[in-house]
């Protein structure tokens, strides 16, 4: 009984336009920042390294590089504080999660685009 009433709380906080991207895209994150009393949004711009999850609980994990050190921020989905995600461009990945380019700099961090 329990579990039927977790389904259906987890089912309204679901968004229905959620964005669709896979692992190894480039996304730009528009994440809503509250500082005090004030809101913004800041873009977080980087490649999906892992997506995670089900129903509501997805998070995905997005790494960029910033003055040559590398940055990851996970962000739930489902969340009211992701504005919305933009993907960039399709990258083409052969694996679920792309732990390896945390060992990688520059070019060689990259992940080829896909073309369609």
């Amino acid at each position: 009984m329990n579990a039927e009433f977790i389904k259906e709380l987890e089912k309204e906080q679901l968004k229905e336009n959620a964005p669709q991207f896979n692992v190894g895209d480039t996304v730009k994150v528009h994440g809503l920042i509250k500082e005090g009393n004030r809101q913004r949004i800041q873009v977080f711009e980087g490649t999906v390294i892992k997506i995670q999850g089900k129903s509501s609980r997805v998070t995905f994990t997005v790494r960029k590089s910033s003055n040559g050190i590398g940055v990851e921020k996970t962000w739930p989905l489902h969340s009211p504080l992701v504005e919305k995600v933009e993907v960039v461009r399709l990258g083409k990945a052969r694996r679920a999660k792309l732990n390896y380019l945390r060992g990688r700099i520059g070019k060689a961090a990259k992940v080829k685009e896909l073309v369609k």
